[in-house]
């Protein structure tokens, strides 16, 4: 059955891909109204966040942000789908970093690094200029799919351009093996999921919420002492992202625990509160709130 079904949407999506950025953004348009209106995908879940989020907005306020946020939702998968044609030279006009000289002193020390981010702008996208932009080769955790052709898929598009996309349980291991062999490396964590239950081991506040936040990467940086930035990603316009490192610990290990993690939520939140259509509403972030033990 999973083959069928890659053998189904494989080709045409392809054959999608290789038109132009302009055609595949006219098709999001005409998407989005299947899914807002038609559909109604998740749309439940997308209102009840942005009413908890933002409740000094008017209704009226938070329909026409949630109205684009769908739009930028769809524009992201348009976006995905071109990744399996474009070329290096497509996405380097479209993608940029404002400052990477501020990795090239961690690099001359030998030190690997840990860039966190979130589902905001395209995650999907920003890996694949570390490598043109930085010294550092890149590699990301990712939660493989069910699908197993499609993993295969979607994986290799990812690795094209030199980025490595490791899953969960083996990127712990990657790293130390990398740190044994003294292999410089970069390593990309989304931290904005919400755990689950049973992995809840710190509450903390985001969007004024108290919820429980994923600490794997500070448990990681802590214990290995590896600097932690986080790389920030602005939409320029339709199809175009500028990213931004900004260095949350230096030497998390000295630092107070849960300091690093709170720090990425701050940077989390401003950037969400600066322009919240861009940040990726359908996820049940608070689905545990209110369920802290007393």
């Amino acid at each position: 059955m999973q083959l069928l079904a890659y053998i189904l949407l494989y080709p045409p999506l392809w054959l999608i891909s290789m038109l132009p950025m302009r055609v595949l953004f006219g098709i999001s348009d005409l998407l989005y109204l299947v899914l807002y209106y038609l559909v109604g995908y998740r749309k439940k879940v997308v209102r009840n966040n942005l009413k908890l989020c933002f409740p000094e907005k008017t209704d009226e306020q938070r329909l026409a942000l949630e109205k684009e946020s769908f739009k930028h939702f769809v524009d992201v998968f348009m976006e995905l789908i071109k990744s399996f044609t474009i070329t290096e030279n497509e996405i380097s006009k479209r993608l940029s970093i404002s400052n990477p000289e501020l990795l090239d002193e961690y690099y001359r020390e030998g030190k690997s690094v840990i860039f966190l981010s979130g589902h905001y702008a395209n995650w999907e996208w920003v890996s694949f200029i570390v490598e043109k932009s930085l010294n550092y080769n890149m590699s990301v955790v990712y939660k493989k799919l069910k699908n197993k052709y499609f993993d295969k898929l979607i994986k290799r598009t990812r690795n094209k351009f030199g980025v490595n996309f490791v899953p969960t349980k083996d990127f712990y291991p990657q790293i130390l093996t990398n740190l044994k062999n003294e292999k410089i490396q970069a390593y990309g964590f989304l931290a904005d999921q919400s755990p689950k239950w049973e992995k809840i081991k710190y509450w903390g506040t985001f969007m004024d919420i108290e919820v429980p936040i994923v600490i794997g990467p500070e448990t990681i940086a802590r214990k290995l002492d590896l600097p932690v930035f986080y790389f920030q990603t602005e939409r320029v316009k339709r199809g175009v992202y500028r990213s931004t490192f900004i260095l949350l610990e230096d030497r998390p290990k000295s630092a107070p625990l849960y300091q690093l993690t709170n720090k990425y939520v701050a940077e989390m939140e401003k950037q969400i509160r600066k322009a919240p259509e861009f940040y990726f509403w359908t996820h049940k972030r608070f689905k545990h709130m209110g369920k802290k033990p007393k």
